[in-house]
């Protein structure tokens, strides 16, 4: 696996960089072959085991991981508006829709014809303009932490930082692997319920990335078919 990087560069700053974080490169246009079905079971493939480097938390902040991963573990539906500000300080806006396990879809803003989706076992990055994708096996990005059947980030993550105050926790962690450099810090808000407000990605050199959500929305079914991916390869041949 390779090292970091952002999300699909100028594309998906923010995404990528949590998405491809474990680094696993795209398969190039000529590589790429019809995708097996979506399996909307995914439960992701995480090996447990002891860090000997872990860091020594209280139980105060045990607590606050495990509050997370319970967050995790009983979000199904969710969806909203993100903001994301690349290491540039470049801004770009957009609608998401989450549906654990495994799926998702982020729809960037006009002028921008740009969509990062996951169908539960793909994970692409579309350019809808120039009908291009870079397609990276879900399984191999650091969503499988948080997106997986079974969340358990004591566990399958290597916990850098926790804390709890009055209205948030943070927490930020990183991949196991070795070969996964970076690392995210997560964001929640506790009042009037516990909510994802906010996630900061740091890629192998640093350079930081932010993406801010609102108007969030977690009680209404989603619709599947959102998180089917257009052949874009099929497409630009028709034109």
């Amino acid at each position: 696996m390779g090292a970091i990087s952002a999300v699909a560069a100028a594309v998906a700053a923010g995404l990528l960089a949590l998405a491809v974080a474990a680094g696993s490169p795209a398969l190039s246009q000529d590589e790429k072959k019809p995708a097996p079905a979506a399996n909307p079971g995914w439960t992701g493939t995480v090996t447990p085991g002891q860090d000997p480097n872990a860091a020594s938390f209280t139980a105060e902040q045990t607590a606050a991981v495990q509050k997370v991963s319970g967050y995790f573990m009983d979000l199904t539906n969710l969806k909203g508006v993100f903001l994301q500000t690349d290491p540039d300080r470049k801004q770009m806006r957009g609608r998401f829709y989450l549906k654990r396990p495994g799926r998702f879809r982020f729809d960037y803003g006009a002028p921008s014809k740009k969509v990062v989706i996951s169908d539960g076992r793909w994970l692409a990055i579309q350019d809808h303009d120039l009908n291009t994708e870079d397609v990276y096996e879900l399984d191999n990005t650091p969503f499988r932490l948080l997106l997986r059947s079974e969340v358990d980030l004591l566990r399958d993550a290597r916990i850098i930082e926790a804390q709890e105050a009055e209205d948030l926790i943070m927490v930020t962690l990183q991949d196991k692997s070795p070969d996964v450099p970076g690392r995210i810090t997560l964001f929640l808000t506790k009042q009037p319920a516990l909510e994802l407000k906010e996630w900061v990605t740091f890629d192998a050199q640093g350079l930081e990335t932010r993406v801010e959500l609102s108007s969030l929305v977690r009680t209404e079914e989603i619709d599947p078919a959102l998180f089917k991916r257009e052949n874009l390869t099929l497409k630009r041949f028709q034109q």
